[in-house]
């Protein structure tokens, strides 16, 4: 910069002179800097969104052969079968630890001819949860139906509020 420009330039007493730069274009600089070293960072370094979970192609089959037999149950309203393909406890509750019981206080109540009608026409998603249990979940209204994999094969594990 010309001594004629700089003698036209503000003078602040806090600022220093340095080859031409003031302190606060000399930190605009290396803050530009700074900038662009974080955005060169490889994205590994960087939090990225979680990827979506994917089933392998067996365990997608393994699932299309339960739910298809769940489906049929549902069509026939078949409550002993639908129970022999529920985890029992269920959800847990020891009001419900055996087939008669998941019959008389859970299938009534979840199994509407509109759940049961959601079910057989609804999409099964793909979903992985915190315990890295593998789980399809079926969307129906205000209810999601859960099916996991367990020792067993697939089960109807548990079903819940969508929100």
């Amino acid at each position: 910069m010309s001594s004629e420009a700089m003698r036209l330039l503000p003078s602040y007493p806090e600022m220093s002179h340095h080859e031409g730069r003031s302190r606060p274009v000399g930190f605009f600089l290396r803050l530009m800097l700074a900038t662009a070293f974080v955005n060169l960072a490889p994205a590994s370094a960087v939090a990225q969104a979680p990827k979506k979970a994917v089933a392998s192609p067996a365990l997608q089959k393994e699932f299309d052969g339960f739910i298809e037999k769940f489906r049929a149950a549902l069509r026939t309203n078949d409550s002993a079968a639908v129970a022999g393909m529920t985890r029992l406890p269920f959800m847990n509750d020891s009001a419900i630890r055996e087939a008669a019981q998941f019959r008389a206080k859970t299938y009534p109540t979840s199994f509407t001819a509109k759940n049961r009608a959601c079910i057989q026409r609804g999409k099964a998603v793909y979903d992985r949860d915190q315990e890295n249990n593998d789980n399809y979940l079926v969307f129906c209204g205000e209810l999601i139906f859960v099916f996991t994999k367990t020792p067993a094969g697939f089960l109807f594990t548990d079903v819940g509020a969508n929100d």
